[in-house]
């Protein structure tokens, strides 16, 4: 377990394998083949009541009755903003969270599009995480505790540690008033997509697990248990699940 002071959290030494061959384009391809599903499950794990096949529906343009506007916009946000990802991606534009905050204010601002108090900008004021007592940075800090955090993300070597432990540190300092997992989970996909590497999508119904997992993974600091569920949700099937290393 090593332990990375200027990231606010504890990462493993993990062994991640893959038969796959990386590549960009192919990875792309494959995320875009599953796109309703990945957009299914990010909205699940918000608890949106939208189906699959709703989901699957209103992607289409075709409108959906019987849910509330905002839960619909919900789901239109996520589509668009992985559109927009995926193009960034496609054409070398995406900014890896070690590199800047572009990418990421673009990708929020698309996500949390008239659902946070304001999107596309750092959270300007105080927030705080339900059923947990981890302290948040100050607003006026976040700048400085975002370029720390890029530093040290970028001596993680293994890229798939890399991109879990790089949406954990968004999450765990909610950069934004609101969408922060939503967004990490976008620069995690992006810098995986980026490398050649297939996305990552927890499905929905691991949503109790994965959100106890994220309860403990705040008060631990340990980032262990998160990292090991989120690279078991890969869409490479060849993917070997990380084992730690003595």
């Amino acid at each position: 377990m090593g332990t990375t002071a200027d990231l606010g959290f504890r990462l493993p030494d993990f062994t991640i394998e893959t038969t796959t061959p990386s590549n960009t384009r192919r990875a792309c391809f494959r995320a875009r083949k599953v796109l309703e599903e990945i957009v299914y499950d990010t909205v699940a794990l918000e608890n949106n009541p939208f189906t699959f096949p709703e989901v699957k529906t209103l992607i289409e343009g075709i409108t959906v009755g019987g849910h509330k506007i905002e839960d619909a916009q919900q789901v239109l946000n996520q589509a668009q903003s992985w559109r927009r990802l995926l193009h960034e991606v496609a054409t070398g534009t995406f900014v890896p969270f070690t590199d800047g905050l572009d990418s990421a204010l673009r990708l929020h601002a698309l996500a949390a599009k008239e659902e946070a108090l304001e999107w596309g900008k750092l959270r300007g004021g105080t927030v705080s995480i339900a059923g947990t007592s981890h302290e948040l940075p100050a607003a006026e800090t976040l700048e400085s505790v975002c370029r720390t955090g890029a530093h040290a993300l970028q001596d993680v070597r293994c890229v798939h540690t890399r991109a879990a432990a790089t949406f954990l540190f968004v999450a765990r300092n909610q950069l934004f008033w609101d969408g922060n997992k939503r967004t990490g989970r976008l620069l995690m996909n992006g810098l995986l997509l980026s490398a050649g590497h297939d996305a990552i999508t927890v499905p929905a119904k691991k949503r109790q697990e994965f959100n106890t997992k994220m309860l403990r993974f705040y008060d631990t600091a340990d980032s262990s248990e998160m990292i090991e569920l989120l690279v078991g949700c890969s869409i490479d099937k060849e993917l070997t699940i990380p084992e730690r290393v003595s």
